[in-house]
């Protein structure tokens, strides 16, 4: 797998605020375009450590499971398995800026299909971009 997408967006509301909304994957599918479906399959410490998804993107659908690594300011998560996914590492990073908060999400995603570069990272992008949007949508709503 190689190479990643990332970008970033300003959110005028505290870490805390933006964390919690991030912490709640059950509520994706309200606010992530592509996102069918989400079950927590474990938790610790109070968050989910082991969820399943579906995706339905126009470049790409599949259902998987993440493992996720939850810190203060920081939630990182990999492909534990899925059906055409082969990789996908992502993450949230949130950082202070002002009263509001900067979130950049990097994702870097691997299929069983044969994929040119070019429409992955189109799907990645496409994916990053909808999914800062709607986290702001709905942290600031």
């Amino acid at each position: 797998m190689a190479g990643q997408t990332s970008s970033s967006v300003d959110i005028d509301a505290g870490p805390d605020a933006v964390m919690a909304v991030i912490a709640d994957v059950e509520d994706y599918p309200a606010w992530v375009d592509s996102m069918r479906r989400v079950t927590v399959l474990t938790e610790a410490d109070g968050r989910p450590e082991q969820v399943e998804m579906e995706l339905a993107h126009p470049l790409f659908s599949d259902t998987y499971v993440l493992a996720y690594d939850w810190r203060p300011e920081l939630v990182s998560w990999h492909l534990v398995r899925g059906r055409l996914l082969t990789a996908m590492d992502g993450s949230y990073a949130l950082a202070p800026k002002g009263a509001g908060t900067t979130v950049t999400y990097t994702l870097s995603v691997d299929t069983t299909m044969p994929m040119i570069g070019l429409l992955r990272r189109k799907a990645e992008k496409t994916i990053v971009d909808g999914a800062l949007r709607g986290l702001k949508r709905r942290v600031e709503g």
